[in-house]
């Protein structure tokens, strides 16, 4: 662990934005810069932005100047091989990013999943500060999960701890990249839900325009919304009676859709294991990227 005088460098990379963040050694943000995530142009071109924007954040300290930097990637590093598996932008599997990216800035790096860096920052600063048991979850480009416990992130011996975005609900349902089917990740993630617009409907939208539509009370905007919101419930109901956390704390761009804390959380009502569920479901309180202050923190 990096000691007490030790600036932190976060990188928090997503299938449609990259972030970056400075804290000095006090936690104050000394430098943050957003960018678009060069997911069309492959591997190579991810690593080369990742490590220019570890780069940028440096070259903000004194010459000479110690730090750390930790990256949440949408995957985990297979503790054996060293690749990168279960990533959602799929040009991450079977790559050695961890080691390309140390070899590229010629120093050691941390690395884990988005998802737990999203739950450690917000236990540790945000919405779930003073829970004991926290389940995060990520609603974006894609749908992941991280358990905290007292304060501490778990990552388990697989390093899969909370990944509930590959849960199979509907063996009937979209296939997945992870090559099964109906998983939550097919149901409520943007680009899930998007797809699943696309094939009901043979129409493009995005999910921003998917919201927008239903708000306006349009049939087929309306009708797939109305089934996201009826995914989101039993999904997150399903898991809720498994774990019953003391808190669930959502983020990702999704999570700002404010019908979810109130149709939502009737579903969730609904397919959770329970007649008086009380359990909050809350919205993040470091913002949908509270993921790059969590990066920051694992750090080496």
């Amino acid at each position: 662990m990096p000691g007490a005088d030790v600036s932190r460098i976060g990188i928090d990379l997503g299938g449609t934005k990259t972030e970056a963040v400075l804290l000095d050694p006090a936690g104050l943000v000394l430098f943050r810069e957003r960018r678009a995530t060069p997911l069309a142009d492959g591997y190579d071109a991810i690593l080369a932005s990742v490590a220019e924007l570890v780069r940028h954040a440096a070259a903000q300290l004194p010459v000479g100047s110690r730090y750390s930097v930790g990256i949440g990637i949408p995957g985990s590093v297979d503790g054996e091989t060293g690749l990168v598996r279960n990533a959602n932008s799929v040009c991450l599997i079977g790559e050695p990013f961890q080691s390309d990216l140390e070899r590229m800035l010629g120093r050691r790096i941390g690395v884990r999943n988005d998802a737990d860096c999203f739950t450690l920052a917000e236990c540790r600063a945000g919405a779930g500060k003073g829970y004991g048991l926290v389940f995060g979850v990520i609603m974006g480009t894609g749908c992941g999960g991280g358990i905290c416990i007292e304060g501490e992130v778990r990552e388990g011996p697989h390093r899969i701890s909370g990944e509930w975005g590959h849960v199979s609900v509907d063996p009937a349902g979209t296939a997945c990249y992870c090559g099964n089917r109906g998983c939550v990740e097919t149901k409520i993630s943007g680009s899930g839900v998007e797809n699943s617009y696309l094939l009901s409907f043979g129409e493009k939208l995005s999910m921003e325009e998917i919201v927008a539509g239903a708000r306006r009370g349009e049939e087929r905007p309306l009708a797939a919304f109305n089934t996201f919101l009826d995914d989101f419930g039993r999904c997150l109901g399903g898991l809720i009676s498994i774990l019953d956390p003391d808190a669930v704390v959502l983020g990702g761009g999704l999570s700002n859709i404010e019908e979810l804390y109130s149709a939502g959380m009737e579903r969730v009502r609904r397919y959770a294991f329970h007649n008086d569920l009380r359990t909050p479901v809350l919205k993040h309180a470091l913002g949908d990227s509270a993921g790059v202050f969590g990066a920051a923190w694992i750090g080496i």
